[in-house]
C-alpha cells in the first residue's frame, strides 16, 4: 500500500502505525512552548549560560546520535562550518542565553509570549535591513499592527522597574538574533548540499563550543540541583535543542507550507497554558490580546491573508525558545 504524503511512519514493534502530521505539528508547538517553562525550572539551580549551555549540550548529544544512527555525515568543507559558527550565535547560544537571563526577571508565560514576534522581527530584518525582500504598504500596516501587539504585550502603559526591563528587553534582543539567523540561513545555506540533521548537528555543535568557555567562567551550578531542574533541562536539550528540529524537518517536507512555517503562531498557546498551570504565574489581559496583535501583524506582513505562502518564502525554523 502507498503510503500519504501527509503522514509519516512509525515503526512500534511489528506495526507500522501511521501518524497524520497534524500530530507532529502540534507536538512541535507543544515542546517549543514548554521550553519557557523548562528554562525557568533550570534556573532553580543553574545561571543563565549554565541554562543555555546544558541545553546545548543535552542537543548535539541528541542530534549527533541521530547523525549515527541516519548514517548522516558532518559537513566537510571549512566555509560551511564557518556558517553554521556564525548561524549558531545567532539561533543559538546568543538567544538561548538571553532569554534565560530574561527569565529571571520576567514570568515564563511573558518571555513565551514575547517570542511570538520572532515572524515580525525576521520581516523587518528581510525587508529594512538586508533588503532581500520588497516592502509593500501590506508589510508597513502589518509591522505597525505587530508593533502595536508588542506594546500591548507588554503592557507599557503601566511603566517598567528595572529589572522588568532588563528582562524585557533580552528577550527582545533575543527574538532580534532570530530575525538576523533566518534571514542569514536563508542567504547562505539554503544551497548547500549537506542534509539538514548534518547542518542542524554542526550548529549545535558549535554554539556549545561558544557557550564553554563562557559557562567555565560566568556560570554557577548549585551543589544541590533539585531533580525537577535536571529533568528540566533534559527536556530542553533533548526535545526543544535535538528532537524539535528533526520534527520541524518532517512537517516541513510533509504539510503545506503555509502551514509548516506557522508552527511558532502556536506556540504562545502552549507557553501561556504550562506557565499558568504549573509554575502559578498570572495571565493578565493585556498578554494575550498583546500577542493576537502580535501575530496578525506577522500574517499581515507575510500577507498570508490574502494569498498562499510561497515554498520560497518559507522559514525553516530550527528552534524557538
Amino acid at each position: 500500500m502507498r503510503k500519504s504524503p501527509t503522514a509519516l511512519g512509525v515503526t512500534t514493534g511489528r506495526r507500522h502505525v501511521v501518524v497524520a502530521w497534524q500530530t507532529w505539528f502540534v507536538l512541535l508547538g507543544a515542546i517549543w512552548g514548554c521550553s519557557f517553562w523548562w528554562i525557568k525550572l533550570g534556573l532553580r539551580s543553574m545561571s543563565p549560560v549554565d541554562v543555555a549551555f546544558a541545553r546545548l549540550v543535552a542537543g548535539a548529544a541528541t542530534l549527533l546520535l541521530i547523525a549515527v544512527f541516519t548514517r548522516t555525515p558532518l559537513p566537510r568543507n571549512l566555509k560551511t562550518w564557518g556558517h553554521l559558527f556564525v548561524l549558531s550565535a545567532l539561533l543559538n547560544s546568543v538567544p538561548f542565553t538571553l532569554f534565560a537571563y530574561g527569565e529571571t526577571h520576567i514570568s515564563a508565560v511573558l518571555a513565551g509570549l514575547i517570542n511570538a514576534f520572532t515572524p515580525l522581527a525576521t520581516v523587518i530584518v528581510a525587508v529594512f535591513i538586508l533588503r532581500q525582500e520588497p516592502y509593500s504598504s501590506t508589510v508597513i500596516g502589518g509591522l505597525v499592527v505587530g508593533l502595536i501587539g508588542v506594546v500591548v504585550v507588554i503592557g507599557a502603559w503601566n511603566g517598567f522597574g528595572k529589572s522588568q526591563l532588563l528582562g524585557i528587553g533580552a528577550c527582545l534582543v533575543a527574538v532580534i538574533c532570530y530575525g538576523f539567523g533566518f534571514s542569514y540561513a536563508r542567504g547562505h545555506l539554503g544551497r548547500l548540499p549537506d542534509k539538514p540533521v548534518a547542518l542542524a548537528t554542526g550548529q549545535v555543535l558549535c554554539g556549545t563550543l561558544q557557550l564553554l568557555p563562557f559557562s567555565l567562567v560566568f556560570g554557577h551550578v548549585q551543589a544541590h540541583r533539585p531533580l525537577s531542574s535536571l529533568m528540566a533541562l533534559g527536556a530542553l536539550g533533548i526535545l526543544g535543542t535535538g528532537v524539535a528540529y528533526i520534527l520541524n524537518f518532517h512537517i516541513v517536507r510533509h504539510a503545506p507550507a503555509t502551514i509548516a512555517s506557522s508552527v511558532t503562531y502556536l506556540t504562545p498557546i502552549f507557553a501561556v497554558a504550562v506557565g499558568v498551570a504549573f509554575l502559578g504565574e498570572s495571565l493578565s489581559w493585556n498578554e494575550p490580546v498583546g500577542a493576537l496583535l502580535i501575530l496578525v501583524g506577522a500574517a499581515l506582513a507575510q500577507d498570508r491573508l490574502r494569498r498562499p505562502l510561497r515554498a520560497s518564502d518559507d522559514v525553516r525554523t530550527q528552534d524557538l525558545a
